[in-house]
């Protein structure tokens, strides 16, 4: 076999420098060419030391990463790259630098995707071994395929650079049984067998179980989903000196719902089945963000976490998940089903993203007169002013922290990430806030009194198309008065009609009751938005189209508003 490998000034490979190599391996017979094949892959070193924590080409730092499921919104399961892309370049804006598949094998295209735009991935294959979750479970299949499936997984990922550690599964049952440390060594051995370069965690929500059985202490990096409250138990409990948020958050919230009291509240329920925009809602078993900076930001020995979720995913409509239909969507991601983000991406990206400025301001200010309205800033400014109609309600400046948090729900950390302004009176008009940095006015935002709803604003993800029959253009669509400003609660119908070298493809509006079909052109706007994807025509001709690039005209049209009008172009 002969191996052509060149490799000149090597850059090694991190989420700031994605730089990909590639070998190729060429088999000959009698100098003959049989096959070849073409091995990408990246260099990068990585450590996990229990003084200074994970370490990236030698450098530490704490993994700001997500967990997402498998499908896409409105598109469903089907992979879709371009869609893929618009997803993880979201989320890189916020500053996620990692991804956690849960819980299931990723798909190539994921990965590889990943691997180029700088993005690290924890791989997890199992929700379940040999004690069962449900009745059809994988449990029925553990002792045969356990190893394979493994074995599989490990030998398509290694050489991706993106891979940083393997996770062998997520609240498993087989965590509290009293020999499950042996079969959770079966599987970290797998692993350490067919790729020594990288270590094992295990997403592990049963904490008393696996301190006490020893589950826990078989783990490389041992990971807690949730239970904050319990990260200084482990950690001086558990040999290995690190603890890592294998699963974190659940905050649940709807896109533009705005409930007073803005107060914290656990697995709240409502009338409407929608939970607040404030980020101050959480399940029994979860917790604000808020909690999860601070431990990273206090403990040397904490690796940073991975957020459920990234994006809203069908399923799983927690609070709302007994007899509580038509929630038939998850209300965790920091980004809507419709690829709409939350005010929560804000606040991640204000403490995430340390190469832009964040200055976000909520919530919308349309409200009766005589409301007392809490206001908040999201940004990565330490200081800012509010303004109501240009009178002053104060300057708030972050807390800094006076002491290691202890990762419990009842400290009150928000105002170390957040400037809120309590019952700050309703006037009609602007709601503007000024940041300043070490005294001096650096950026300002504004929230106007919407008037009648009258005409649509469109906003496209990418105004060009590959002419393939499956790149995707999202498109938000916005319902704005007269003079522009956004109508936070409308709701009108809109009607999409795609003409020329493309084709509308799904719609959704990121309202977890909304039971609309996606395929159908009609929907209704949530909260005054909703996105419509807009996709090439196919190359070959299929569904009666036959250009290949060209003009990608889209029409949208709602009874008493001004119609709108967004040309694209599918092009090579």
């Amino acid at each position: 076999m002969e191996q052509t490998f060149t490799l000149e000034a090597p850059r090694l490979w991190s989420p700031e420098t994605p730089s990909l190599y590639k070998a190729v391996s060429r088999i000959l017979r009698d100098g003959t060419e049989t096959d070849v094949y073409e091995t990408v892959f990246g260099i990068r070193s990585i450590e996990f030391d229990r003084d200074r924590g994970f370490l990236l080409n030698g450098v530490p730092r704490k993994f700001q990463g997500v967990c997402n499921h498998h499908d896409l919104g409105p598109l469903g399961a089907a992979v879709n790259v371009s869609a893929l892309r618009h997803q993880l370049e979201l989320l890189k804006d916020m500053g996620c630098d990692a991804i956690r598949t849960s819980h299931n094998m990723p798909a190539p295209e994921l990965v590889r995707l990943c691997d180029e735009m700088g993005l690290m991935m924890m791989l997890e294959p199992f929700d379940e071994w040999d004690v069962a979750k449900c009745r059809n479970g994988y449990h029925r299949l553990f002792d045969e395929w356990a190893e394979k499936d493994m074995v599989n997984m490990l030998h398509q990922y290694r050489n991706s650079p993106s891979v940083v550690m393997w996770s062998i599964g997520n609240e498993v049952p087989t965590q509290c049984s009293p020999g499950g440390y042996k079969v959770a060594s079966f599987l970290r051995d797998i692993c350490h067998r067919e790729d020594p370069t990288r270590p094992v965690t295990c997403g592990m929500d049963q904490v008393s179980c696996v301190l006490e059985n020893g589950f826990a202490a078989v783990i490389d990096i041992p990971g807690l989903n949730y239970r904050t409250f319990r990260y200084l138990e482990a950690h001086q409990t558990l040999p290995q000196g690190l603890i890592l948020g294998s699963e974190t958050g659940s905050t649940v919230s709807s896109r533009g719902v705005y409930k007073l009291p803005a107060v914290k509240r656990f697995s709240a329920v409502d009338e409407d089945h929608q939970c607040s925009a404030y980020e101050l809602d959480a399940c029994a078993w979860s917790n604000i963000p808020d909690i999860d900076f601070a431990l990273a930001e206090d403990y040397p020995w904490t690796l940073g976490q991975f957020v459920w979720t990234g994006f809203d995913y069908l399923g799983e409509p927690s609070p709302y998940d007994k007899d509580a239909w038509p929630n038939h969507s998850s209300m965790f991601g920091i980004i809507d089903l419709a690829s709409i983000p939350k005010d929560r991406y804000w606040l991640f990206r204000s403490v995430w993203n340390r190469n832009e400025p964040t200055l976000h301001l909520l919530p919308h200010w349309n409200w009766s007169s005589g409301d007392k309205v809490p206001v908040m800033a999201f940004t990565s400014y330490d200081e800012a002013e509010l303004f109501v109609n240009g009178v002053s309600q104060g300057r708030r400046i972050k807390r800094k922290a006076s002491s290691p948090t202890l990762g419990g729900q009842e400290e009150a950390l928000e105002d170390r990430y957040r400037l809120i302004w309590e019952d700050v009176p309703f006037e009609p008009g602007a709601l503007k806030v000024v940041a300043y940095s070490e005294g001096t006015p650096v950026a300002e935002k504004v929230v106007r009194t919407a008037g009648k709803p009258h005409h649509i604003l469109l906003e496209a993800s990418a105004p060009v198309l590959k002419p393939d029959g499956k790149d995707i253009c999202y498109v938000t669509a916005t319902v704005v008065d007269r003079k522009g400003n956004p109508c936070p609660m409308d709701s009108s119908l809109m009607t999409f009609k795609v003409r020329g070298a493309g084709l509308f493809r799904a719609a959704a509006n990121g309202d977890p009751t909304c039971l609309e079909l996606f395929h159908e052109p009609r929907m209704h706007a949530f909260n005054g938005k909703l996105s419509i994807l807009v996709q090439s025509a196919d190359p070959d001709g299929r569904r009666g189209l036959t250009a290949r690039s060209g003009r990608i005209v889209l029409t949208v049209r709602s009874r008493g508003l001004r119609r709108a009008r967004l040309v694209l172009r599918s092009s090579l």
